[in-house]
């Protein structure tokens, strides 16, 4: 007879956003323990796990300090901003790191992650540089050419990253990838502009003793460097999608541990560019909670955590998300328009219950789905007019 107990698991979740508190809820519903933390009180998923920390998650000692209260079975981080080498002291205490201590150092700074993918494993990325000051950057934008597309090494969101068009936007585009930096890392990665037909995200779930799975591809477009619409399924070619999992597996099995990734790509004329990659659930997969999925990627990313065999990933339905944001600051924000939205069929929406917002704040996802044969783009205008029923009021 089997001790249903010995499945039930502490989680410390690193990053309490929206993704975050989805995970949790997943998490909740077969029984497992959470522990969320980040840097301000009632956070999203600090409001649906078992406890809560408030720390700076760039303070070693202190992240040293929470492991050894909680003494997790599992570390699971959900931002970039964490003293992420003190993870390889936690798996050498038998705690495991979710997907493993060398995938969250190496992709919580963009510049390992490149390097591992277009260096080490050959992969197709953007030709680019890096730069560590106003000059460096001014250098490395001659190389690489105008327009170019800057970001800092560590940010979420889209945060700090712009497009230059000019020599004119370089001292700009400097101050504000500064401006956007997350740690104490002051450096910034500098791309070719790619001209591409399409992004997508390849999700893509390593497991402990079973195959790499992939979900069906999900479409995006960006706005300020973060995502506006997700919608899945993206139409892609068979040979590019093929490609696209070919260069999802070898750098996912580079990084090791189990888990779901967020890999991003961009489809251009001459084939599949590797762009980035997140070592957890995506923004742009906030799309699976629409069901278009047997599984939405939280629980996939669960699933694959806990070693739950996962049989198949199956393809149910298109789907659209389409975020909505606030358009100011409010330490107190509420909402209006859900009942308008919430009458229109075939959709649903979640809203995160951050405690505060500022301009662009993703406040909260419509969510839209409809049959198979709909087409995504079709899905997508409906759910932008879903968001846009709903203003966050100040």
């Amino acid at each position: 007879m089997t001790n249903n107990n010995t499945m039930q698991k502490k989680i410390l979740l690193l990053g309490s956003g929206e993704l975050g508190k989805e995970f949790v809820i997943a998490a909740q519903r077969i029984g497992q323990t959470v522990i969320a933390v980040d840097s301000y009180e009632n956070a999203p998923a600090m409001q649906v796990a078992h406890g809560f920390e408030v720390i700076n998650m760039l303070d070693g000692l202190e992240l040293d300090r929470i492991v050894a209260k909680h003494r997790p079975d599992f570390i699971v981080p959900e931002i970039e901003a964490i003293r992420t080498e003190r993870f390889y002291d936690y798996e050498k205490q038998g705690i495991t790191v979710v997907p493993s201590a060398k995938a969250a150092n190496f992709t919580m700074n963009r510049k390992a992650i490149r390097d591992l993918a277009a260096k080490e494993l050959g992969l197709k990325t953007a030709n680019y540089r890096y730069a560590t000051t106003a000059q460096e950057l001014q250098q490395a934008v001659s190389e690489v050419g105008i327009p170019c597309v800057v970001k800092p090494l560590m940010s979420s969101s889209g945060k700090g990253q712009s497009t230059i068009k000019s020599e004119s936007d370089i001292e700009k585009a400097w101050n504000y990838a500064v401006e956007g930096s997350r740690g104490d890392v002051v450096e910034v990665i500098v791309e070719a502009f790619v001209k591409f037909n399409s992004e997508i995200t390849l999700l893509t779930v390593t497991q402990n003793g079973n195959p790499t799975l992939f979900c069906a591809p999900i479409g995006h477009r960006q706005e300020r460097g973060d995502y506006q619409e997700s919608w899945q399924p993206a139409v892609v070619s068979d040979k590019d999608l093929f490609e696209a999992q070919d260069m999802a597996e070898k750098v996912t099995e580079a990084l090791g541990g189990a888990g779901l990734f967020g890999v991003e790509f961009f489809l251009a004329d001459d084939g599949v560019y590797f762009s980035e990659l997140s070592p957890r659930p995506h923004d742009t997969g906030m799309v699976t909670l629409a069901g278009t999925q047997n599984f939405n990627e939280f629980e996939l990313h669960l699933r694959a955590i806990l070693s739950l065999p996962i049989f198949e990933i199956k393809l149910e339905k298109t789907g659209a998300s389409a975020v909505i944001l606030a358009s100011g600051d409010s330490q107190n924000p509420t909402y209006s328009g859900i009942e308008e939205l919430a009458a229109l069929p075939k959709t649903d929406f979640r809203i995160f219950g951050k405690p505060t917002s500022r301009p662009y704040r993703r406040m909260g996802v419509a969510l839209m789905s409809d049959t198979l044969e709909t087409p995504a783009q079709e899905v997508v205008e409906r759910a932008k007019v879903a968001a846009k029923m709903v203003t966050v009021n100040l």
